[in-house]
């Protein structure tokens, strides 16, 4: 195995962030979508979804079927699909095609997300898997910052297939990084076959991790899902302000992030409760204080920070459990994350067509992020149960 540059990191961040702007920026240039290709916006809309239940089905099945490849050959090869796709997307001829080419790609998303997090993780120091993987993820806050903004003024200025062709250059450049700097870590988990892996989620410690993941961020997702009313129609923002005021979301997020990955090194589950238990009280804020353009500024920022905080620990929460499998398990915990979000748009759907008013999904985020600090302090009890048993077991 070749030991790890300081390239390592850096390289896998770029490929992040050009596969999650090429996620991402569809809605800012779907109008220019449907328009050329003559389909209606929620034809067009269908590309958002059928991305999403790409990464949700394509990232528990590619990744048990790549079980036993080598870990940097692989990521070479979803890259190169992605670079693919996206080139695809950028001369579709038809809706067709474009659909196609957009699940084909979202198929090894997650998959290839599962092997730069275990990649990053394991030539990280000790001590220092949250921390890293918040490096990872600070991509992902950079295509919501930049990488989606920038590509929808790329599509403004010369069309919706000139962004998918900036994509595919932003992957194919993270290919060639990831060539040059990424080590190989093969070595750092055995080769097994997919049965193999699957057996780790007999683990109670693995389930319990995932399932925090989905439950712990769904309150959130059904939030920011229908930010735009809330800001709108509850904070009393202008229209024109939703795209400032998700760039600061944004803006937030990444300093969370970051923040969260150094909490997490150091307490990884107290940080996770009491983080989780913020969250939840900044929600419950939004729902009780109702509107304000200066209060809701102010929240919009501290629930991107909040929000985002509790994903680094989330994740390397999921490797540690997960040891055995850990590639397999951190696709599975993507998809957790999409089905979350799927539910979240649902149930804040019925709560705004019950008639309990806008409020009441702040409510409701924070009622169900309430779970997810229940469920945390469930993995906290069972850590410490069984540090209390590990003595009596060794002197046994």
């Amino acid at each position: 195995m070749r030991t790890s540059g300081p390239g390592t990191v850096p390289a896998l961040m770029v490929c992040v962030f050009g596969i999650t702007t090429g996620e991402f920026v569809v809605a800012g240039i779907l109008p220019d979508i449907a328009g050329d290709l003559t389909v209606s916006i929620p034809a067009a809309g269908l590309l958002v979804t059928a991305y999403a239940l790409g990464m949700i089905v394509g990232g528990p099945v590619v990744t048990a079927l790549t079980a036993r490849f080598p870990r940097r050959p692989l990521i070479l090869a979803l890259l190169g699909i992605a670079v693919l796709g996206n080139a695809a997307s950028a001369l579709a001829p038809a809706y067709s095609v474009l659909f196609a080419a957009r699940v084909v790609t979202a198929l090894v998303t997650a998959t290839f997300f599962a092997n730069a997090i275990v990649i990053a993780a394991s030539t990280a120091p000790p001590g220092r898997q949250a921390s890293t993987v918040s490096k990872l993820a600070f991509g992902m806050n950079l295509s919501m910052i930049l990488g989606a903004p920038l590509g929808t003024f790329i599509g403004d200025g010369l069309g919706w297939r000139a962004t998918f062709a900036a994509v595919a250059a932003c992957c194919a450049l993270g290919l060639a990084l990831v060539l040059r700097l990424v080590p190989d870590v093969r070595d750092a988990t055995p080769a097994t076959s997919a049965v193999a892996e699957l057996g780790v989620f007999r683990s109670r410690d693995v389930q319990i991790a995932i399932a925090v993941t989905a439950v712990g961020n769904a309150g959130l997702l059904m939030v920011f899902t229908y930010f735009a009313p809330l800001l709108t129609g509850l904070s009393g923002f202008a229209p024109g302000t939703i795209a400032v005021l998700l760039l600061v979301y944004g803006v937030g997020a990444a300093v969370g992030n970051l923040a969260g990955g150094r909490l997490a090194d150091r307490a990884p589950m107290p940080s996770q409760v009491g983080l989780l238990a913020l969250l939840a009280g900044a929600l419950l804020l939004m729902g009780l204080a109702g509107g304000g353009t200066v209060l809701g500024a102010i929240m919009v920022f501290v629930l991107g920070a909040l929000g985002f905080s509790v994903v680094p620990g989330m994740q390397a929460r999921v490797l540690a459990t997960a040891a055995s499998a850990p590639t397999l398990a951190m696709a599975v915990n993507a998809s957790a994350y999409q089905l979350a979000a799927a539910f979240a748009a649902w149930l804040g759907g019925r709560i705004i067509d019950g008639g309990l008013g806008l409020p009441s999904v702040y409510l409701g985020g924070a009622a169900v992020t309430a779970a997810g600090i229940l469920m945390s302090c469930l993995a906290w009890l069972r850590d410490r149960r069984a540090a209390r048993a590990a003595p009596a077991t060794v002197t046994a």
